[in-house]
């Protein structure tokens, strides 16, 4: 008997289509971005130069820092989504000889492993994964081979793969991690293309069909496709919930909210996921510039790109040991002259190890990395815009924080110790996208300084600026209209209000990821769970709580003080730090409401 699983009944959901491209809004798009970051501009010269309190410097100089940094952020998020272009999507190659250069390839159908990670998940949610493994369908012959590569070395996922009659790969240790396990299972291997999935990945019996194309250009080295979690409650359309509440009325004006705004759905996502915001938006639109990574799951190599890679990285490691192993060698062998190239070149060699994917918490984005800082070869990545497999979500609080510190701890890590904006290889562009990614981690400082601003003036009238008056008002609510009407523009048909508040939420875990890779502290890999955990949450959100409850508590005091005795507050004041600690405390509540969130079934008992 099939096994059943929380996600049984979801099994027949479909994912979204792409985002469809429209040149009239993106030339809206444009006029908007533009005209925002101008407004942007305007508005920093005038922080910078008219508006500094100098009788509170301590406080005055930090916030202005953290809006300066922010609107560096602002430049770059405006760079990484100004086009879609998506790259040329060709036929299935039916021989080998389409995806190479002329005479480097005998006339063969093209071989394809689809290797399927795993360390501790339940065997039946991997067999679930196999078996939608075996339904891949592809036009015309190919030697297709499915491979389990079991890192929990488990006899049981052995017996499994046997009787699904697929290939069982595992090895004596887990040195490198996930990287490591791919390396043992190329070894095993010889396909011309590699498909990789986690334990939970469920391809479709298209991902083949629709992306094997892409290789008839030989400089393509990596395709990946979205990553769509098919698990995640669906929420009520927002006409649809009001309508329930107040009838009429209310559906019309949730209709007309939505008309403006695009779909907003109600209960849908408690975690704010937004999957389709970072690959059919972010990662989309890196496209023209080649500046698309790999995110692990969902992603088709070519072996020779890798290999390639690998290679001229551990030559240039070799390289690199040279003087060092002549010197050890000299010591060793108590010589007075300076030892052979060759033999210093030797032991070098013998302490280097081919490592076709980087060891690495993060060794999706950092083996790209590579790929894209090899100027020779000029090898190309793709975001392929359709899904084309599906996969779980973290079902609780503590799962989905345990996934994100290991997302920020390893891209500030590169960032910090192999930083690819400074290192030769790449284009402009190519760096312009990276930086874009290392600075939304970093954000997590500024974002910080943007809670607690508004605390410290409604408890202490200590303004930030000379005073809140028409002048600031002038000067800010421009750019802060524009900065909205742009972005609705800059994503639309997606809501671009989620992906902000959850990216201001998440502060506490960007903090702790950052704290760590500065300390030196290794980041781990754990395995994210695929099943709720047990417990309570409330103590992974305690600063989000801590902001909340301020926050409230600083408006009440400031309102108090305003309307009773004055004691130095203003109108304007209390206004504009009103507001912008009630955009504070929407945002935390997200994280909070995600802390006592249940799946429905689990609710109802």
């Amino acid at each position: 008997m099939a096994a059943h699983f929380y996600f049984t009944p979801f099994e027949g959901r479909r994912p979204p289509p792409p985002l469809r491209v429209s040149r009239s809004v993106e030339r809206i798009w444009h006029v908007l971005g533009v005209a925002n970051l101008l407004a942007g501009a305007i508005y920093m010269w005038w922080r910078w130069t008219h508006s500094l309190n100098f009788d509170a410097l301590w406080f005055a100089v930090p916030l202005v820092l953290a809006e300066t940094c922010a609107y560096f952020g602002l430049i770059l998020f405006t760079a990484n989504l100004w086009k879609t272009r998506d790259y040329p999507q060709q036929a299935p190659p039916s021989s080998i000889t389409q995806c190479t250069r002329e005479g480097e390839s005998a006339d063969r159908p093209v071989s394809v492993d689809l290797f399927i990670t795993t360390y501790s998940e339940e065997e039946e949610l991997v067999r679930l994964s196999i078996r939608d493994a075996k339904q891949v369908a592809y036009p015309h012959p190919i030697d297709f081979r499915i491979h389990v590569l079991d890192d929990g070395r488990r006899e049981s996922m052995r017996q499994v793969c046997e009787e699904e009659g697929v290939g069982y790969i595992s090895r004596t240790n887990n040195v490198g991690y996930k990287a490591g396990n791919l390396r043992n299972a190329m070894e095993q291997t010889s396909g011309d293309f590699i498909v990789i999935c986690d334990a939970d990945t469920r391809p479709f019996p298209t991902i083949l069909e629709h992306t094997l194309g892409y290789f008839r250009d030989p400089d393509v080295a990596i395709v990946q496709t979205p990553q769509w979690f098919y698990d995640l409650p669906e929420g009520k359309r927002l006409k649809d919930a009001w309508g329930r509440r107040t009838g009429k009325p209310g559906e019309l004006l949730g209709a007309a909210i939505e008309a403006v705004f695009g779909e907003i759905r109600i209960g849908e996502d408690p975690f704010v996921n937004d999957p389709a915001m970072f690959y059919d938006v972010i990662q989309r639109r890196r496209n023209p510039w080649n500046a698309a990574f790999c995110c692990g799951a969902g992603s088709i190599h070519r072996r020779e790109a890798v290999m390639f890679v690998a290679l001229r990285a551990y030559a240039d490691a070799i390289s690199r040991s040279g003087d060092e192993g002549r010197s050890r060698i000299r010591k060793l062998l108590g010589l007075q002259h300076k030892p052979d190239d060759a033999l210093a070149r030797w032991q070098a060699a013998q302490e280097e190890e081919l490592t076709p994917y980087k060891f690495h918490v993060s060794e999706d984005i950092y083996s790209t990395i590579v790929l894209h800082q090899d100027s020779e070869r000029k090898w190309k990545t793709v975001l392929h815009p359709e899904v084309e497999s599906k996969m779980l979500s973290p079902q609780d609080l503590l799962s989905w924080t345990v996934q994100r510190f290991k997302y920020a701890g390893g891209s500030l890590d590169i960032f910090f110790h192999d930083n690819p904006v400074t290192r030769p290889g790449m284009t402009l562009a190519q760096r312009v996208m990276y930086l874009t990614t290392f600075w939304s981690y970093l954000g997590a400082v500024w974002n910080l300084i943007f809670l607690l601003s508004p605390i410290v003036y409604m408890f202490t009238t200590i303004a930030p600026v000379r005073a809140y008056t028409g002048d600031f008002f002038a000067h800010a609510l421009p750019f802060l209209v524009l900065n909205e009407l742009a972005f609705m523009t800059g994503t639309w048909g997606l809501s671009g209000y989620k992906g902000k508040v959850s990216y201001l939420a998440s502060f506490p875990i960007s903090l702790r990821a950052l704290w760590a890779v500065i300390r030196g502290k290794k980041i781990s890999f754990p395995v994210t769970p695929k099943q709720r955990q047990e417990g309570n949450y409330l103590g992974l959100v305690w600063p989000q709580i801590a902001v909340i409850g301020l926050t409230v508590t600083a408006f009440a005091w400031c309102a108090f003080r305003l309307f009773t005795v004055g004691g130095g507050y203003t109108l304007g004041g209390l206004i504009a730090n009103g507001l912008w600690g009630l955009n504070n405390i929407l945002a935390m509540s997200i994280m909070v409401r995600a802390a006592f969130w249940k799946p429905e079934a689990e609710a109802s008992h």
